[in-house]
């Protein structure tokens, strides 16, 4: 007989996830201070829903809990030009092929008009030729550049904002769009949980002495792209590269020894953690790739506490969301978040989940 949660599991389907919301309610810009942000707190024992501040999760992070944070940073992967003939050109730098970063599987617009071997003049000094179909919908495309093309990504890319933000960026996102905490460049979207905390915040849970352990987690595009099959099961989650460093392993596998919680900041850190623990419970170092797509009917093997953002619907992040805390009491929690007022994605407000 299957366990009621893998029963659950097999009847939800992708429009289970949706829920109706106000474009109002979708933040186009951060707020003045990071930490100023809502936090709704979840407890699963109970079912119960709470209105905070963010800067109260310090005071409910025990002594002793261990923090996992994402430190991946996101680099100005977008691309715009123009083709010869003068119409706009774009381009969505994803993953680096070579040592040199010239070549880079990348996907573009308009796909159907930029062919194997047209040209996007993205400035003086960067055209970008277009080369062969890659698998997702990827293409293969070449830097031409008098840079090193890493300086020409920096001097000419964009920050990469989400969609649902419905305007250009700014010289603001480039520090915005990043958690504080950002050190290793290969992400294409933010790992939006970690943009509330400010560095008064951590310095107020180390004193409170809770541990704090970094992974990485380059987020790729695939984090916006919708479930568009009703089966769940049947959508696959696109591979992102990780890596947990031997002293990260070693910081959370002895919180857990002693009773700790160990709290997730973001999705990402979750399918991270969740990736490479071991049968025997521990999690172990190293760096590759997971497609790990966690739903109804998960078992959580190490994530004791979440704190996330609000999720678009029929994605994969609402998914694990609710994988984590149930099905009914997330989308009662978002139900209560639009009901109050509470800001939406990227720039939006947060989650905890106890």
């Amino acid at each position: 007989m299957p366990a009621p949660d893998e029963e659950r599991a097999a009847s939800l389907s992708t429009g289970d996830f949706e829920y109706p919301l106000e474009e109002r309610l979708i933040a186009q810009y951060p707020l003045p201070e990071r930490d100023a942000s809502r936090l709704l707190l979840v407890r699963r024992q109970d079912g119960s829903l709470a209105d905070h501040g963010f800067k109260d999760l310090t005071s409910l992070v025990s002594p002793g809990d261990v923090l996992v944070l994402n430190d991946t940073r996101v680099f100005p992967a977008r691309l715009t030009g123009h083709k010869p003939s003068g119409a706009a050109a774009e381009l969505l730098l994803i993953e680096r092929l070579d040592v040199a970063g010239a070549s880079w599987r990348a996907l573009v617009r308009p796909a159907g008009k930029l062919k194997p071997g047209r040209v996007v003049q993205v400035a003086p000094d960067l055209r970008v030729v277009i080369g062969e179909s890659l698998a997702g919908g990827a293409r293969l495309v070449h830097l031409d550049t008098p840079l090193p093309p890493d300086e020409a990504i920096a001097r000419f890319g964009r920050v990469p904002l989400p969609p649902y933000i419905r305007r250009q960026d700014d010289e603001s996102d480039r520090g915005r769009y990043q958690t504080i905490y950002a050190r290793d460049s290969g992400s294409v979207a933010a790992p939006t949980a970690g943009l509330h905390f400010s560095d008064e915040m951590l310095a107020a849970l180390r004193a409170r002495r809770v541990d704090i352990a970094m992974v990485t987690l380059h987020v790729g595009p695939g984090t916006f792209r919708p479930v568009e099959v009703e089966d769940p099961a049947q959508h696959q989650v696109e591979a992102e590269w990780y890596r947990v460093t031997p002293a990260a392993a070693e910081t959370i596998n002895e919180g857990r020894a002693r009773g700790g919680a160990i709290w997730a900041v973001g999705t990402t850190t979750v399918r991270t953690l969740e990736t490479v623990v071991g049968e025997d419970g521990r999690i172990r170092s190293g760096e590759g790739t997971t497609d790990l797509f966690i739903r109804q009917g998960h078992r959580f093997a190490v994530v004791d506490r979440l704190v996330t953002n609000f999720h678009l619907p029929r994605s994969t992040l609402l998914m694990l969301v609710a994988a984590f805390a149930g099905y009914d009491l997330t989308m009662a929690a978002y139900r209560h978040a639009i009901g109050t007022g509470y800001r939406f994605y990227s720039y939006g407000d947060s989650m905890a989940v106890l």
